[in-house]
């Protein structure tokens, strides 16, 4: 087996092997550590590798699969950690000057979960400023590249995530979404993204923005995600706002049939730009959905056209709380859209919040009431293809000084409304850049999306697709 054979197995796969000794967990650490430090540079996905910690955690789960003790949920498998969430001993910088020197003293629980689960850490991956915008760039990082275009927009928060899935830097990797921040990289990245019910996974500290944050797998199967949601879910003290049951067996109830599944379909929410290539490749992937069996009907709900102005004032206002504070300091060295994000947040007062609050519980009760009447719903997971990352919106879009949401209207409404949503691949454009189709569940039914998410993902495989990370590779399409 090659060492670009090993880095593109599965968790599932490397479970497998390692489970019958026919690879070993160092032997795996030690492949993808190199195969970071010699193609990340290009992608620039990592803020820093833990060599040492891997091979440590993939000793001890060698130590497990030969019987000195029972394997655990991941044991053995390659993970990597977000730059949002704080790992004790290890920078937790937040793409921003303003945090650069932090060093945490405490994991998060979402962190140590992972760790107690067997996870082997091969680093932590980049994110925007404070994760505040859908573009794969930091004052303090610069820009992370899609790797399927250099140059071009990974999506983000969690970018370097995804870029570390597509590339082939381990199987695991730990994202969080407050507007479409793991659904948005999925897409632009070609891999699966999956934000599940708000406080499925405890996110410590709790974000003051309103309940809007979720924690999220990043992977290149669904099975891995399913895989890795066990792991991570369940209530936590830390977190009030976690969800008091425990996680689902996802990985072993996987497999379902759609047959008479009630699902809609809505293309542009009623309102949304999207462009022509993303458009013929979402509609062209949920004919799969009839073909499973399932009964698809298109919709444009009265909800829909509601939620832009309500996500443009959240999103400011909720990053207002905590960015405006590193102004005095740092301002000639934050994100220029973050400042003039922030500068025009500062006139909201107290009344006008809960006002707009009033009329954001009336949207969340309209998306929920929907859902009564359907098991799923459809639509693109971002209005277009990777784009420039120097730029907030693609060069033919309306340009805005920091509203990068007018290209991810179908992501913020099922932040504010906690339901579980997945970005899966679903095609490429004729330029060889990932589209991905969104998957939206009732809230709590993690395992309803994961189920739809298999079953397309068993009749439309993607991952024998890769980016051209590697010399030689050429960009290929989902035919």
């Amino acid at each position: 087996m090659t060492p670009s054979d090993i880095a593109f197995l599965s968790g599932t796969e490397l479970k497998a092997l390692y489970a019958r000794r026919e690879l070993s967990p160092v032997e795996v650490a030690r492949t993808l550590l190199d195969r970071i430090e010699t193609f990340d540079p290009p992608l620039n996905a990592m803020t820093i590798t833990t060599p040492e910690m891997a091979v440590a955690a993939a000793r001890r789960a060698e130590e497990a699969y030969a019987g000195r003790h029972e394997p655990r949920l991941l044991e053995g498998i390659p993970l990597t950690l977000k730059d949002m969430h704080p790992t004790a001993g290890l920078p937790t910088r937040q793409g921003s000057f303003a945090s650069a020197d932090w060093v945490p003293e405490t994991d998060a629980p979402v962190v140590t979960r992972l760790y107690e689960a067997g996870g082997v850490t091969l680093g932590k991956t980049t994110v925007p400023e404070f994760g505040w915008k859908g573009v794969s760039q930091s004052p303090l990082t610069g820009i992370t590249h899609n790797p399927w275009k250099r140059g071009y927009n990974a999506g983000a928060s969690s970018a370097g995530a995804a870029v570390a899935a597509a590339a082939g830097f381990g199987a695991l990797h730990l994202g969080s979404d407050g507007g479409g921040s793991v659904r948005m990289p999925a897409h632009f990245c070609g891999i699966y993204g999956l934000k599940p019910t708000y406080g499925r996974i405890p996110y410590w500290p709790v974000p003051n923005n309103d309940y809007h944050t979720h924690m999220g797998p990043l992977t290149r199967t669904v099975a891995d995600s399913a895989l890795m949601l066990e792991a991570m879910a369940g209530p936590h003290p830390w977190d009030h706002t976690s969800c008091e049951s425990p996680p689902a067996p996802y990985l072993a109830r996987l497999k379902a049939s759609l047959k008479g599944k009630r699902i809609a379909f809505s293309a542009d929410l009623g309102h949304a730009r999207v462009d022509a290539e993303v458009a013929a490749l979402t509609a062209r992937a949920v004919r799969v959905f009839e073909d499973l069996g399932a009964t698809v009907e298109p919709v444009s709900p009265a909800w829909g056209p509601l939620g832009p102005e309500l996500a443009r004032f959240f999103w400011k206002a909720g990053y207002l709380a905590r960015g405006a504070a590193y102004l005095p300091r740092w301002r000639e060295k934050m994100d220029p859209g973050l400042v003039a994000m922030l500068d025009e947040a500062g006139s909201i007062g107290g009344e006008e919040f809960h006002l707009m609050r009033a009329r954001k519980l009336d949207y969340v009760e309209r998306i929920h009431r929907f859902f009564q009447d359907w098991d799923l719903l459809l639509t693109p997971a971002v209005s277009t293809a990777a784009f420039p990352a120097e730029l907030l919106q693609p060069p033919s879009w309306p340009q805005h000084a920091w509203d990068w949401l007018m290209w991810a209207e179908f992501s913020y409404p099922f932040n504010l409304a906690g339901n579980p949503a997945a970005s899966i691949p679903c095609g490429f454009t004729q330029d060889g850049l990932p589209v991905g189709l969104q998957i939206v569940g009732p809230r709590f039914d993690d395992l309803g999306v994961l189920q739809a998410s298999a079953a397309f993902e068993e009749v439309r495989p993607w991952q024998q697709y890769r980016p051209p990370v590697e010399a030689g590779e050429k960009e290929r399409g989902i035919a």
